[in-house]
């Protein structure tokens, strides 16, 4: 994840959404739609939390942190007015059209990231999401906070990210346990 956040040494407005657009979805687990069809007054930087309408028309609030905080705070101030030329719109990642993206184009955008970062292993907006639950998890947050983040309706949809902290329960056991 580190080197696929990392962007680039060379900056244009688009890189500088792209990479915002990938530190958000990380630090929010979004679904690429909730991403791509995020509306402007979505974004709460003062309390670091995106109100997020997802399946179903439920609406959550899912908080991110100062790394992307600080990557949307430029691309707003700097990238997001320059990408528009003037134009308006109401959608908070816009194309050089000045529309709101498509999941296509993010799908691409993160292939093109991942080959600047020199990542093989296929990557997919689900990916980000998956890391931002089994990261959560594995660094102690419960399951329930999670699930209410991910706006699963149901916990045994959220139970699949458990998998890996069980695997790293094992490997403790293993290693610490005179027995194991």
């Amino acid at each position: 994840m580190e080197r696929l956040l990392t962007p680039p040494s060379v900056s244009s407005p688009l890189l500088n959404r792209n990479y915002t657009m990938l530190r958000l979805l990380y630090s929010t687990g979004l679904r690429v739609s909730e991403l791509v069809n995020l509306p402007l007054a979505a974004c709460n930087l003062s309390s670091c939390f995106v109100r997020v309408i997802g399946k179903g028309e439920k609406e959550r609030l899912v908080p991110f942190g100062i790394p992307a905080k600080e990557f949307l705070e430029s691309y707003l101030e700097s990238a997001r007015p320059l990408i528009l030329k003037g134009r308006r719109s109401n959608t908070l990642f816009v194309t050089s059209r000045g529309k709101g993206m498509t999941r296509l184009r993010f799908w691409q955008i993160i292939k093109e990231a991942a080959r600047a970062a020199g990542i093989r292993e296929k990557l997919s907006p689900h990916t980000l999401r998956h890391s931002f639950a089994t990261h959560l998890l594995t660094h102690g947050a419960d399951l329930r906070s999670v699930q209410l983040m991910l706006g699963h309706s149901d916990i045994a949809t959220t139970q699949i990210y458990t998998h890996v902290d069980e695997e790293r329960l094992k490997s403790i056991h293993k290693k610490f346990h005179p027995r194991g």
